[in-house]
């Protein structure tokens, strides 16, 4: 009687994972990548994504390739838009103003994103508003010309931008240039007043001085005065001997140290003698 063949095969004991059968070729071993060690761990090949709930990603999310990338590159698509248009480029700045309400006064501003056109608008609208507002005040005087200072540094980064695109609207019409402006021209009125002021101020000085107008008249003997002041503040004033406004005669000059005056007479200040250092004695006209 012949023995039935084994129900697992020739080989009734081989395990399912275990060494080839004898005769047969097993695959070369992968050789490790030149920049990876012997001992890391296989990378899965590179290829196409698509990710699935629950499924890990075969290799790191920061070698992933971008999902939309923009065939067309757009160098402002990252900046913020204009305030007013919404046109790019646009940059951040702060135009100022000022008014002058002869006691009170306002601060101005606006702040935001700005394009070339309506930064440039939006400065020439509040420095020509600054031009003939803000001198009308005390402070206001001082306070205006800082505040057009600090506007030219919004005016320079305008000018530097590129013309504007794009934009949910149109931009605001820069306008004629500061200086061309009716309304910036009024600030010459108070400037062409400090500037006449200035000579007229030498020329009356002048006059005065000339005339003697506002000094003291120099007694010389003889002379009758009058005070309109009293003898600690004296106020004298050269008058006709022969009128009833005269109270006091000049008698004589105290040249040294050694002379005095007589009794009942009194003695003028210093800045009534021709040299400012002699005194004189008054007595009584009547």
């Amino acid at each position: 009687m012949a023995t039935p063949p084994p129900p697992h095969g020739p080989h009734p004991y081989a395990q399912p994972y275990g060494p080839p059968p004898v005769g047969s070729h097993p695959p070369p071993p992968t050789a490790p990548h030149p920049q990876q060690p012997a001992d890391a761990h296989p990378q899965p090949p590179v290829g196409p994504y698509d990710p699935r709930p629950g499924q890990p990603p075969p290799y790191p999310y920061d070698r992933q390739p971008p999902l939309h990338p923009h065939p067309y590159p757009q160098p402002y698509a990252a900046y913020p838009g204009c305030r007013l248009c919404g046109a790019r480029p646009a940059v951040q700045a702060t135009v100022r103003g000022h008014q002058g309400l002869f006691l009170l006064m306002r601060f101005l501003s606006r702040s935001g994103m700005f394009c070339r056109s309506c930064g440039l608008a939006t400065y020439r609208e509040m420095s020509a508003n600054t031009l003939w507002q803000g001198w009308w005040g005390p402070l206001s005087v001082a306070i205006t010309p800082v505040t057009l200072l600090m506007n030219l540094g919004p005016r320079s980064r305008f000018r530097k931008l590129a013309a504007p695109v794009g934009g949910f609207g149109p931009s605001l019409d820069p306008g004629r240039s500061l200086l061309r402006r009716p309304v910036a021209l009024l600030f010459l009125v108070p400037m062409a007043l400090v500037v006449l002021a200035i000579p007229t101020l030498f020329v009356l000085g002048a006059f005065v001085e000339g005339a003697g107008i506002g000094q003291s008249p120099t007694l010389a003997i003889g002379d009758c005065v009058r005070n309109e002041g009293d003898w600690k503040d004296q106020d004298l004033e050269i008058v006709d001997c022969g009128s009833a406004d005269a109270e006091y005669k000049v008698t004589r000059r105290l040249n040294t140290s050694k002379d005095v005056c007589a009794d009942g007479e009194l003695l003028a200040d210093l800045t009534y003698s021709p040299d400012r250092m002699t005194i004189s004695c008054l007595a009584p006209a009547r």
